[in-house]
């Protein structure tokens, strides 16, 4: 069945209103995103009903006359005669059977209601859209929880619309009510509802006290340095993981095809060992319920010594996505850390000539930033060195001296420092080490205690 259903495309429409404090790029900007996302659950939008208005319609969020147009369009099936209708004649008709109606903007559930009513197509708005897109995708028992949450809580006020659709003619709306479902019916499943957000979030308190445990070992184990690619998503950053640190994570060119954090170690090995960690995208608009239910899988940005701040230098719109990225990690309290501005995707910007002029400007408006591709081996070399000489800036350098009757402890020296020399003497051998002021003083102690 599965099978079936990728094979057999599924057609919708989106619909946005235009507000006046809102730029025409900007706009268009958002309605290209929410194409995108409409792709990655699978849908091709077909066409897209844009209007503009001082505010939306409290009844059915766009105006009365475009709800027609929509309605003319998308009931290919209805048996309607439009030909007189001023509003849509025939040529703007679906060829194609619609689906889904999208809305660029989060809607009541009454406007929803309405929506679906008066145009014929269920109605997703930005949310939903970006709900489900979560709730497919999330993979650890965190990341499904969280999503759960933030699902549930966007339903429970949902839930009195979707009983009023329900009946013998009614639309059962994905995953809510039942069929005839009553007002009992509806308030006993908000208590379910309730009940289930508090169990979660018992679960996720668990959950989080076992990952700081597990946080705190490996940072005693391997020291505190630690990477976290943050960034808009699709800008890259799980093929740059890849590239970092030669793991195999999953790379697609899908909104938010990483949710869960990966944990990895920067490759070729460095002292100190760096680990890098990647995040779930931010995204324009992202539902305050999934900032908050996030904030567990962005901690280890919150954890980390650098941000790398990975931004497509292929779109036109990146200081839009610059500036999300920005506002979120003020929310999360992440905006004070060290970062270091990664504008990947240079190879996608054109010609040679192109990319160095991009290349200029970047470099002049961001001093210090990275531009480069995480697909050229070259400019990945130049990014790991960047990261190992910010790690490196701190470290200290000692002389060891190892007794030939202690080498034992050779493997430590060289586990824990970067043994810049190393020379034999009769008695035992010399190492001229770099590494963290903590791990030296530490080798120090052990060697001090030989007999």
């Amino acid at each position: 069945m599965s099978a079936e259903v990728k094979e057999k495309p599924v057609y919708a429409i989106a619909a946005s209103v235009q507000l006046p404090n809102v730029s025409d790029s900007e706009f268009e900007a958002s309605l290209t995103e929410l194409r995108e996302l409409a792709k990655t659950l699978g849908y091709t939008v077909v066409e897209t009903f844009t209007q503009k208005r001082a505010g939306f319609d409290t009844t059915g969020y766009l105006g009365v006359g475009k709800r027609e147009e929509i309605r003319c369009f998308a009931n290919i099936d209805s048996g309607h005669e439009d030909d007189e209708d001023p509003v849509a004649p025939p040529a703007a008709r679906a060829t194609q059977k619609i689906e889904a109606l999208f809305v660029d903007h989060e809607i009541s559930p009454s406007q929803a209601r309405n929506l679906e009513k008066e145009t014929g197509c269920e109605v997703m708005d930005r949310t939903m859209v970006i709900l489900e897109i979560f709730h497919r995708n999330a993979r650890s028992r965190a990341a499904k929880a969280q999503v759960e949450i933030a699902r549930l809580g966007y339903m429970a006020p949902r839930l009195r619309e979707a009983a009023k659709l329900a009946g013998p003619q009614g639309r059962q709306r994905s995953g809510v009510g039942g069929r005839g479902a009553g007002e009992s019916h509806t308030e006993l499943d908000r208590r379910k509802i309730r009940d289930r957000i508090a169990e979660l979030q018992l679960e996720i308190v668990a959950m989080e006290a076992e990952r700081k445990t597990q946080r705190a070992r490996r940072q005693e184990r391997q020291g505190l340095a630690s990477v976290a690619l943050v960034g808009y998503t699709n800008a890259g950053k799980s093929t740059l993981m890849r590239a970092l640190t030669g793991s195999e994570v999953l790379v697609a060119n899908k909104l938010f095809a990483t949710l869960d954090t990966t944990v990895r170690t920067l490759y070729p090995e460095s002292v100190p060992r760096v680990l890098v960690s990647d995040t779930v995208g931010f995204i324009k608009n992202l539902p305050h319920g999934l900032v908050a239910s996030f904030k567990s899988t962005l901690d280890e940005a919150l954890d980390a010594g650098l941000l790398l701040h990975v931004i497509d230098a292929s779109d036109p719109g990146f200081q839009r996505q610059l500036e999300v990225t920005d506002t979120v990690l003020a929310e999360i309290d992440a905006d004070a850390l060290p970062r270091l501005r990664i504008f990947n995707k240079i190879d996608y910007v054109g010609d040679a000539a192109a990319q160095a002029e991009r290349e200029a400007a970047l470099l002049e408006q961001y001093p210090g930033c990275v531009v480069m591709s995480a697909r050229r081996p070259d400019d990945v070399a130049r990014l790991h060195q960047r990261i190992v000489t910010f790690f490196q800036q701190d470290l200290v350098e000692a002389e060891l001296f190892l007794p030939w009757t202690a080498q034992q402890l050779r493997g430590a020296i060289y586990a824990s420092c970067q043994v810049l020399d190393e020379r034999a003497e009769p008695e035992g051998a010399h190492f001229h080490v770099r590494g963290e002021a903590a791990a030296v003083d530490s080798l120090r102690e052990r060697l001090a205690q030989l007999p």
